[in-house]
């Protein structure tokens, strides 16, 4: 069996594991990375969940989903005549397929360009410094002084649903389905579900959403929300609140769904079964117990403020030590930890981390929201905009939504921005920026924003905080 030495040792090739390579190689750091995932040929496919069957395909459906919705439904208000739209899934499948493999190619590109030695396989911890890798008999063991495990999470799935990724599918046969169902169910009414709906919605399924908790996306801000609710719903989305399933019987072409609500009983058929309840972490027989690595009661690895385990030499990073699984959080851990590792000062700003969900319009938030901010006494002042005074929103065609600002009251030091619009994955960069900064609404104020742009709704709603936005 071959033996190799290096300074660190990387389990996992997602946007944790890959940066952290990197960026220790970049640091003067040997390092290994090992990755066991498989395109269709079988061939490595680093990048994790996120490039393979996650933030990259699912967002290129998105697009491809927009641009038919557009076409099908907004086109003819420009002037522009399209005639009968059809859509060839096959083709839009295609396409996202070859973005995915574009960018895993990149990955490894990357890693061959920073010096980093990709290990393709099945890593197992068998000490804090000897990680085996099992690969079709070509086994390796690699020696290192750190171990950083970042394999990430993988969908929860529920006993009484098993997934065949055909009637019944988690996120990543949500990828994969081959036409556009009738009717397509869809458990959960969070980021992924309320994303893969949208997809197939816009396509021409009717889709019903079951979310067990009493509010429409909890963690969201509260006036975001309730926008929200209110636009995804008259796009055609049947989002069902308290309402529970209980149990999913495939029969030969759908699937017969049992949900419990407020209502009582009842039974529902759909042609496809989306399971979107969230995810756990991904640890299976990486030898964690023999190890002494410590997780908590879902399975995700406990770390301290530097991302060590409770095990000596071997630290943990990314969606597989829960919090915010988010794939851009991941990577600034990965880079912090190699800084760390380097014996230099790494950080991450979690409350300066943005969250984005891809419906359309988009969510985005960066900080708290209002009502955590009531709930801790806070005191604060708000400012917002709304997209439909804005000049830009309103050749585009976009007006539904707004941007909200939250500052302190008494240092006017901006605590949250909150946005559903047009583009607002891009928007909230410049709040997340702000806030990293430490910058006040009135900095924002008088920050001078090109017009016409959709920006210019966040210079409105940093004036409108001190009560003298111009244009609404």
């Amino acid at each position: 069996m071959d033996k190799s030495n290096f300074d660190v040792v990387v389990i996992g090739a997602g946007p944790a594991g890959y940066v952290c390579a990197i960026r220790c190689a970049q640091l003067g750091l040997t390092v290994a990375c090992v990755d066991a995932w498989s395109d269709k040929n079988n061939k490595p496919s680093p990048g994790g969940t996120c490039l393979n069957v996650g933030c990259i395909p699912s967002k290129a459906l998105l697009d491809s989903s927009h641009h038919y919705s557009f076409l099908a439904n907004h086109a003819a208000e420009h002037g522009i005549a399209t005639g009968q739209c059809e859509i060839d899934v096959a083709k839009m499948l295609q396409r996202k397929n070859k973005i995915v493999k574009t960018l895993t190619i990149g990955v490894k590109g990357l890693l061959k360009k920073n010096k980093v030695t990709f290990v393709h396989g099945n890593a197992a911890i068998k000490s804090a410094k000897e990680v085996h890798v099992a690969n079709d008999g070509a086994d390796q063991v690699l020696i290192a002084e750190s171990i950083v495990i970042a394999t990430g999470s993988k969908p929860f799935e529920l006993d009484f649903l098993p997934i065949d990724q055909k009637q019944i599918v988690d996120s990543t046969g949500a990828l994969e389905l081959k036409q556009v169902p009738k009717h397509l169910g869809v458990i959960g009414a969070g980021v992924i579900g309320l994303e893969m709906a949208s997809v197939w919605s816009r396509l021409g399924a009717k889709v019903t959403i079951w979310e067990s908790a009493e509010q429409f996306l909890p963690t969201v801000d509260k006036d975001i929300a309730k926008q929200a609710s209110k636009i995804i719903s008259s796009q055609g989305l049947d989002i069902q609140l308290n309402s529970k399933v209980q149990a999913a019987t495939k029969n030969k072409a759908s699937v017969s769904v049992t949900v419990l609500n407020a209502e009582g009983e009842s039974q529902i058929e759909v042609d496809c079964l989306l399971v979107a309840i969230g995810r756990a972490a991904n640890t299976e027989n990486l030898g964690l117990s023999d190890l002494g690595v410590k997780q908590d009661s879902r399975g995700f690895i406990e770390v301290d403020a530097q991302w060590k385990t409770s095990a000596d030499g071997i630290y943990a990073i990314g969606d597989v030590i829960g919090g915010a699984m988010l794939a851009h959080k991941s990577s600034e851990e990965g880079a912090a930890l190699a800084e760390q590792l380097a014996n230099q000062h790494g950080h991450v700003n979690y409350a300066a981390t943005p969250w984005v969900i891809y419906t359309w319009p988009e969510i985005a938030w960066v900080g708290e929201t209002e009502q955590k901010l009531q709930s801790d006494n806070v005191d604060y002042k708000t400012g917002s905009f709304p997209f439909m005074a804005l000049g830009r929103a309103r050749t585009m065609g976009e007006t539904e939504g707004m941007i909200k600002f939250i500052a302190d009251a008494n240092t006017d030091r901006l605590l949250s921005v909150h946005i559903i619009g047009p583009n607002a994955s891009e928007l909230i960069a410049e709040g997340v920026v702000a806030i990293e900064s430490e910058l006040t609404a009135e900095d924002l104020a008088r920050t001078v924003h090109g017009h016409p742009t959709l920006s210019e709704g966040m210079h409105e709603a940093a004036l409108d905080v001190d009560g003298r936005a111009i244009h609404f």
